[in-house]
């Protein structure tokens, strides 16, 4: 058990820890409110599923390229303002401008025309969302170099950003109500306003209100100029060589790779579970439940485990914390086969306390164990230090899980016989399915826990490296 208390200069204050978890409030929130409005691609402006789908994939492969190429920018910048603020202010605007842009799609347009429309601003859009995003990672991990200190900070803008959960299954209700707008593409439209004009306020913040490290400590830069692209590039690739390396930071994306990718297999299963097999196909019936089920899964994790994470990773250390509390995401799993009872609808909410330990605890202790490990870095290979390379290749680990997630949860749906033409699904088939909702993510949570178990980053590690660098750059 730590018994070090984090020194006052190492403490981020609260009106930074704010700002910052406004950033991440937006980097959940553009999204999840894009997963939400593709649906009404379909049926709001007809769509065809197939061409749906390929706007759905082609912009995540254009992201994998971008994001790490933002990343090494972000972390060569030198400028008066700093290396991560100046992109998180101007990317938060544009991000939020291009959303709305985005979706000012019109369905007597032709299909042909809207397909091109939306594929070329998506990846405007994407961009955008990158130049805000990136930075924003590689900020957080540089706002403090206590071991502590950066699970008190990601879990304090986990919470935060878990309020952007609460809010999008609500999207569905809103956008489909007709007393509200008069068809679903007016709704998807307008509501695009104010999505697109929350995310510009609170995405300036952590730019307007949070501290970068010290210009001063960073050498070794390279220069940035269109003269020497080439070079750049080459540093760049040399970088991502040195960090894929890094087998401590492996052992993270692979476990949240494993553990991510689990829950977002089956995380449409439940919708499914709760209309067919507990409201035998009656969407009237099913009504709201499946979206108070999103909404309290966040709120459980908001308000109840990012607290009780940070709380375990003070006391036992961020490898143990997370370990305990993928191992008890397992057992919330297996007691979704009591609670998904049609004759007790509000047996849903008794597995969610448990379940929500495994995302809940994942990016809060990954993020600040990702901290750690660009400390290592540095040790290892010294300057420049690389958090936005760093936080650009850990989430497009996390990107790319998201994508064969989409892919091989479709997949499932098919193995288990599921038949989305008919309102009543055969009871074998709505046995599969409530299987392959417990055991997917149960079995790739179990490999996540093997993944770490030889993970050695301790604190006392941790701390030795931190004193070590300290004296390198000759600070006091």
């Amino acid at each position: 058990m730590s018994k070090y208390e984090t020194p006052l200069k190492n403490r981020v204050p609260f009106g930074q820890k704010a700002a910052f978890g406004a950033g991440h409030l937006v980097n959940n929130l553009l999204p999840g409110s894009l997963g939400v409005f593709m649906f009404f691609l379909l049926t709001a402006f007809g769509m065809d599923p197939f061409l749906a789908g390929l706007l759905g994939g082609l912009p995540r492969l254009y992201d994998a390229i971008t994001d790490p190429i933002m990343g090494y920018i972000s972390d060569n910048t030198v400028s008066r303002w700093g290396r991560r603020k100046p992109y998180i202010f101007v990317g938060a605007i544009f991000a939020g401008i291009m959303f709305i842009v985005l979706w000012q799609l019109n369905p007597e347009n032709s299909q042909t025309y809207n397909f091109w429309y939306f594929l070329i601003i998506s990846l405007v859009f994407l961009t955008g969302n990158t130049i805000f995003s990136t930075p924003l990672i590689g900020l957080g991990y540089e706002m403090t170099f206590d071991y502590n200190e950066r699970t008190r900070l990601m879990g304090f803008s986990q919470t935060i950003g878990q309020i952007a959960w609460m809010i999008v299954p609500w999207f569905w209700v809103i956008i489909a109500d007709p007393d509200l707008f008069a068809t679903q593409a007016e709704g998807v439209r307008k509501l695009s306003i104010v999505v697109g004009s929350i995310c510009i306020i609170l995405g300036i913040m952590p730019a307007l209100f949070c501290k970068e490290v010290d210009q001063a400590n960073l050498t070794n830069r390279d220069e940035l100029t269109l003269k020497n692209i080439a070079k750049n590039f080459k540093s760049l690739l040399k970088n991502m060589v040195l960090i894929f390396k890094n087998t401590t930071f492996v052992r993270l994306c692979a476990a949240t790779f494993l553990v991510f990718n689990g829950f977002q297999m089956v995380a449409s299963f439940s919708y499914f579970i709760i209309v067919f097999y507990m409201f035998k196909g009656d969407y009237g019936s099913a009504g709201t439940w499946p979206a108070w089920f999103s909404t309290i899964s966040a709120l459980a994790t908001a308000v109840l485990i990012i607290p009780v994470i940070t709380w375990m990773s003070n006391k036992w250390g961020k490898r143990k914390a997370f370990i305990v509390s993928t191992a008890i995401s397992m057992v919330g799993y297996s007691l979704k086969w009591w609670g998904f009872n049609p004759d007790n609808p509000w047996m849903i909410f008794m597995p969610i306390p448990l379940i929500v330990f495994g995302i809940g605890g994942l990016f809060t202790l990954m993020m600040s164990m990702t901290a750690d490990v660009c400390d290592l870095d540095e040790l290892n290979n010294g300057m420049p230090r690389k958090e936005g390379t760093f936080g650009a290749i850990y989430w497009w680990m996390v990107k790319l899980g998201q994508g064969l997630a989409l892919v091989l949860g479709g997949l499932i749906l098919k193995l288990v016989g599921f038949d989305q033409n008919v309102g009543v699904q055969a009871a074998e088939t709505l046995t599969r399915l409530r299987l392959a909702d417990i055991l997917v993510p149960a079995t790739t949570a179990g490999l996540a826990i093997w993944v770490m178990w030889g993970y050695d980053l301790s604190e006392e590690k941790a701390k030795q490296i931190k004193d070590e660098l300290v004296s390198r750059r000759g600070e006091l």
